[in-house]
């Protein structure tokens, strides 16, 4: 199969270290061929640095000039109301950056603008393409599905502060400025102080709140609120109970978040590393209580593939049409409604 003719939308921190650097390495699937960055002098650089041949300072020279079959948008989440109706109108497949966007009702409007282009939309929770969460994910399924262990009662997720970057390089810059746009802002019905916490809750926790129903293959709704902020309990539609501990402490060289899922006779836990670590995945360890043996403590071992790099598998995958994404638009868009959920209760709102 010819490889995937890859364009561009943005270059900034995330976009060079957590993407194109992993599309790069997997150059025996597609190539980066074209760059759209509205800064000029830091898109000449990062074009330079990747071999990317065609640059231009907007989406639409970019469309207009090139031949892509995809598009790779890591932009700040406040630009995706700009952006993803613009590219998904112009039939590309496309990833972005976590979460959707900000509002639930923008969310629901771009998950329809996706199908209503009939045009692919993966948004990217690199947690789930890590091999351990992939590995786990099999087993969590077969458990509920067989009952050898009786039911899912439990999903605990834990996720202090820490080095997210695992010291990473740092990506190639310049002092030009950030263009003046118009970005989204809180719901209305979030004013002032409850809109900075409201977009504080979805820029740090969302990939727990989107991690949680992967996991537990399950809708589920905001239950209680720990009025200091430390603690959501949630229930699953089919009784499930998950807990989210956001910086129970602080861990400042290490990353230390954990998914524990407790079964009647046995667990399933989930230790991830740094987001942006390179070639490290996940570790998985499994008990199983057996009724007529001794039980099993296991540990499997993962190939050493990060989260970022399988995720840009994943997404390429999908656009040659081998698989669906691990987390579309219209699922993410579950997400804003939580964190909507999740404010409300917590400020009594």
């Amino acid at each position: 199969m010819n490889k995937i003719k890859l364009a561009f939308l943005g270059s900034g921190y995330m976009g060079q270290n957590a993407h194109m650097t992993n599309y790069a390495e997997l150059s025996d699937q597609c190539e980066i061929v074209a760059l759209a960055e509205s800064r000029p002098g830091l898109g000449k650089l990062v074009a330079s640095r990747y071999g990317i041949q065609s640059v231009f300072t907007t989406y639409e020279e970019m469309l207009k000039n090139v031949e892509f079959d995809a598009v790779v948008a890591a932009q700040d989440f406040s630009n995706h109301i700009n952006i993803v109706p613009m590219v998904l109108e112009s039939k590309k497949p496309l990833l972005t950056e976590k979460p959707l966007c900000i509002g639930y009702e923008t969310a629901i409007f771009l998950a329809d603008c996706a199908e209503k282009n009939n045009t692919l939309h993966m948004v990217a929770y690199h947690k789930r393409s890590d091999p351990a969460s992939e590995y786990a994910k099999t087993i969590v399924d077969e458990w509920k599905k067989s009952g050898e262990f009786g039911k899912m009662r439990l999903v605990r997720i834990t996720v202090p502060p820490g080095n997210w970057t695992a010291n990473a390089p740092s990506p190639l810059g310049t002092a030009e400025p950030y263009p003046d746009i118009q970005r989204e802002k809180a719901p209305a019905y979030f004013p002032g102080q409850l809109g900075a916490d409201y977009i504080s809750f979805v820029n740090y926790y969302i990939h727990q709140v989107n991690y949680m129903r992967f996991i537990m293959d399950e809708k589920y709704d905001v239950k209680y609120c720990d009025p200091t902020g430390v603690l959501m309990v949630v229930e699953s539609e089919n009784g499930i109970c998950g807990t989210l501990e956001m910086a129970p402490y602080q861990n400042r060289d290490d990353w230390q978040e954990s998914i524990f899922v407790a079964f009647e006779r046995g667990y399933v836990k989930v230790e991830l590393p740094a987001p942006l670590a390179s070639r490290q995945p996940g570790r998985v360890t499994i008990l199983r209580e057996y009724k007529d043996r001794v039980a099993a403590v296991t540990e499997p071992l993962l190939p050493r593939i990060a989260a970022m790099k399988n995720q840009a598998s994943n997404f390429l995958a999908a656009v040659r049409g081998e698989r669906p994404v691990p987390c579309s638009s219209r699922e993410a868009a579950e997400d804003l409604r939580i964190a909507v959920e999740y404010i409300k209760m917590r400020f009594g709102v």
